[in-house]
């Protein structure tokens, strides 16, 4: 086997399966919707800057899910608990993002084992941020 056979059999990714690009615009769109019908959530977000918090979440999330690298290039490491640290992130407010990231897991068309192992991500790592008391 040579190496341009070992390259060209690159393991499907997460990002691959469900549809890519495309797939997680859908996502974080919707997210960033629901996310604005809360408005002690939508406050935590810089009024002047939706679009490019909308914008970091798309390439932080491609990536995570084996896309393409853009996030790392454009930004350095994500060092998550590090960004989030300036934020005050409370249980309700961990659930409450959590839930905006739910509904918009159920309005994109992936496998219900895809679809599980994003939402366990997401649970996650909103466990991991939390940074303060309600």
């Amino acid at each position: 086997m040579t190496i341009a056979e070992t390259t060209d059999q690159r393991e499907e990714t997460l990002f691959d399966r469900v549809g890519g690009h495309a797939t997680f615009r859908s996502l974080i769109g919707t997210f960033f919707t629901e996310v604005r019908k809360d408005p002690e959530l939508a406050a935590l977000y810089p009024a002047d800057d939706w679009a490019g918090a909308e914008q970091r979440l798309l390439l932080f999330f491609e990536q995570y899910w084996g896309g393409p690298v853009t996030y790392s290039r454009t930004r350095g490491a994500p060092m998550l608990k590090m960004r989030h640290m300036p934020y005050k992130v409370t249980p309700t407010m961990a659930a409450r993002w959590a839930a905006c990231m739910d509904t918009a897991l159920d309005a994109i068309e992936v496998d219900a084992d895809d679809r599980l192992l994003m939402a366990d991500h997401v649970a996650r790592a909103c466990q991991y941020l939390i940074n303060a008391d309600d």
